[in-house]
């Protein structure tokens, strides 16, 4: 194996499993957000209301987001590589099952299981690279992963508009195939299998996390189209809070929790959940009725939305890529609160469409946006695992993952919801979405900045899991 050993020597680092956990995390996030362009092409073809095409985009980030702590805990049990793998098999299989869908229903089930095929490959592949490499070079390696991440889910824009147009809406599908073939080839003859761990596995912490995540974003797209106090609303708002009381308790009393509750008592922890879930949510969950409105209001293609969109790509990656070192210089306070600040002000630029509606005006949202975005995503999953002790390290990037995928998630659901409240008014459902994410991402920033600058004590200096704070 090419793995790099934990030693202090100057042998040369493989970056072949970079390469492999690298190809699997594009994979997996370009479907994050290659959709959003194509949905009303996935509308004119299958048919299907707002709110199913809505789900085609949120079923797969509530299914990531929701499972992802759990599958971090399986992984423990069974091995991060076995785990990655089996995911990664079932993500392509369920792949080409959305290209062949012949309706709405049979491409949201599809999607589903894409989510959970994701959870199980996105919650080992941070540590699967923590694993491989040690010192400068896992500093690089969470760098450059962290660039990937970001950027392919981005990239899942543009790629699903100019497939859209020029070949279908099925290609945005078919097309990632010999993508998967490499990177399973890659990741099956170059990833280090973790050691297992023998530890129970949580199952009723993992059923209670999935179904408070799913019932809460039910209720939100459910009460944007029949209203708050309609049943269906009210009866998931209550199963949500029934679930995250009962996850709670099964925490407590748990041996082997999926996240030990002692982990929030770390003020950096809190503070990098708060980032992961604001600056994903402002800045990518309005990317689908942004599309919309683009292609609706503004008159653009699929393939001139996705160019118009392309701009957020760039900025984030040449941000990402090119001081993505002097990044990790910065206090993390500064790095990811106020970058996520910045991000909220970039959203706030997006009235400037009420003046002149057209897709110039969106610019400097956009860039805004992305020079945000691009700062905090190489950043974040560093900070995360070293902000809690190293036995714990996993379940940190798992967490701070899971958040990210829960802020999208919900930030596709209630923009959505917004933008539709406004009924013929497109417009102003743009302007109402981009100010609430605006909003939150400010409010996330400033939390989050405070908690981070608070003293704790470094995770290389905790002798014992136990003591985190």
């Amino acid at each position: 194996m090419p793995a790099v050993p934990e030693q202090h020597t100057s042998a040369p680092v493989s970056w072949r499993p970079l390469v492999a956990a690298c190809l699997g995390t594009f994979l997996l996030m370009i479907y994050t957000t290659i959709v959003t362009v194509a949905l009303p092409n996935v509308g004119a073809d299958l048919g299907g209301g707002f709110t199913g095409l809505q789900w085609i985009v949120d079923v797969f980030t509530v299914a990531l987001a929701g499972l992802l702590l759990g599958m971090g805990s399986l992984s423990d049990n069974l091995g991060r590589k076995r785990v990655y793998l089996t995911g990664l098999v079932a993500f392509g299989l369920a792949t080409l099952v959305c290209g062949l869908a012949d309706s709405v229903a049979v491409l949201i089930a599809a999607r589903a299981g894409q989510g959970i095929a994701g959870a199980a490959m996105f919650a080992t592949i941070l540590p699967l690279v923590g694993l491989t490499y040690h010192g400068h070079a896992r500093a690089k390696a969470f760098a450059i992963w962290g660039t990937v991440a970001g950027v392919a889910g981005a990239v899942g824009t543009v790629a699903g508009g100019v497939l859209a147009e020029l070949l279908g809406w099925r290609w945005i599908f078919f097309a990632s195939l010999p993508i998967w073939a490499v990177a399973l080839i890659l990741g099956a003859t170059t990833l280090t299998e973790s050691v297992r761990t023998g530890n129970r596995i949580d199952v009723p912490g993992i059923a209670a996390f999935t179904l408070s995540a799913t019932a809460l974003t039910y209720a939100v797209i459910d009460g944007g189209d029949h209203g708050w106090t309609a049943p269906g609303a009210v009866i998931a708002l209550v199963v949500a809070v029934v679930c995250v009381v009962v996850f709670v308790v099964v925490q407590r009393r748990s041996r082997t929790p999926m996240v030990p509750l002692k982990l929030f008592g770390t003020p950096a922890f809190i503070g990098v959940l708060v980032v992961a879930f604001g600056y994903y949510f402002a800045s990518f969950g309005a990317l689908p009725v942004l599309s919309l409105w683009l292609q609706g209001t503004a008159g653009l293609s699929p393939l001139d939305t996705s160019l118009v969109l392309t701009v957020q790509i760039v900025v984030f990656f040449l941000v990402s890529a090119l001081i993505s070192k002097r990044l990790h210089g910065l206090a993390p306070s500064i790095a990811l609160g106020g970058a996520t600040v910045l991000i909220g002000l970039g959203c706030a630029t997006a009235t400037v469409v009420l003046a002149d509606p057209s897709w110039v005006a969106l610019l400097p949202a956009l860039v805004i946006t992305g020079i945000g975005a691009g700062m905090v995503s190489p950043v974040f999953p560093a900070v995360a695992i070293a902000a809690v002790p190293p036995a714990y390290g996993g379940t940190a990037g798992a967490a701070a993952n899971s958040s990210r995928q829960l802020g999208l998630a919900l930030g596709i659901a209630l923009c959505g919801t917004i933008y539709r409240g406004q009924g013929q008014q497109t417009t102003s459902g743009i302007v109402a979405a981009m100010v609430f994410c605006a909003s939150l991402a400010v409010l996330s920033g400033l939390v989050a900045g405070a908690l981070l600058r608070r003293p704790h004590k470094p995770a290389s200096k905790v002798s014992s899991g136990q003591d985190v704070t």
